[in-house]
């Protein structure tokens, strides 16, 4: 097992972490902030020392991503059964729609023109989590993301959809589900690998326990 492994293991947690919270929110209404803050924070670290670093550093990264470390451990081991199936194919479309906007450079460049004017913005407000906030973060989803040809196509209960605040929840997780894509790609992540390389990512999981 490598460092890279153990890395890439953090970006694979945030991603299906990202996933999972779409999943209980577009059909409770609801999500837990304790998972959601860090994933919209990680959106506003374009400089960070360390992969660690983007959720929370070496000694909060582990708690700040536990839940989609749990999904990760689950989705490429046995009980892959157990995963809600919605929440594997936002994860699968994450990855697939942020190669996407990997070939797009000049939405790449609109995106972190928009990311720095947020940077700014949240020095206004008490935390990422303002509504806001989480309406700036939407609003750079629908700018730049939605305009591409893949979309991410969330399903649950209408009545949470169509209410404004919930519909910009979802946005801004799946942003925060792109960055986290982002950097496993940067790492060298690639989708064969959730296939051929789950062993040695299993073990890297593992090991962050």
């Amino acid at each position: 097992m490598s460092s890279k492994e153990k890395e890439q293991t953090i970006a694979l947690s945030a991603i299906f972490q990202a996933a999972e919270l779409v999943s209980i929110l577009a059909k409770t209404g609801q999500v837990d902030n304790a998972s959601l803050q860090p994933l919209l924070e990680s959106l506003l670290m374009v400089n960070a020392a360390s992969t660690e670093d983007i959720y929370g550093g070496q000694w909060d990264c582990s708690s700040n991503l536990a839940l989609g470390r749990k999904i990760s451990r689950q989705a490429l081991g046995k009980e892959r059964s157990s995963v809600n199936p919605d929440t594997l194919r936002y994860a699968l479309s994450l990855i697939h729609l942020e190669n996407k906007l990997a070939k797009t450079p000049d939405m790449l460049s609109t995106i972190g023109q928009k990311i720095a004017q947020i940077e700014q913005k949240k020095a206004h407000y008490e935390n990422v989590l303002h509504e806001n906030m989480l309406a700036s973060i939407s609003g750079m989803y629908q700018d730049t993301l939605s305009k591409l040809s893949f979309r991410i196509q969330v399903q649950g209960d209408s009545r949470f959809l169509q209410q404004p605040q919930v519909a910009n929840q979802v946005r801004a997780i799946l942003m925060a589900g792109i960055r986290a894509a982002m950097l496993w790609r940067q790492l060298g992540g690639k989708r064969w690998h959730l296939i051929f390389k789950r062993k040695a990512l299993l073990s890297a999981l593992e090991s962050r326990n």
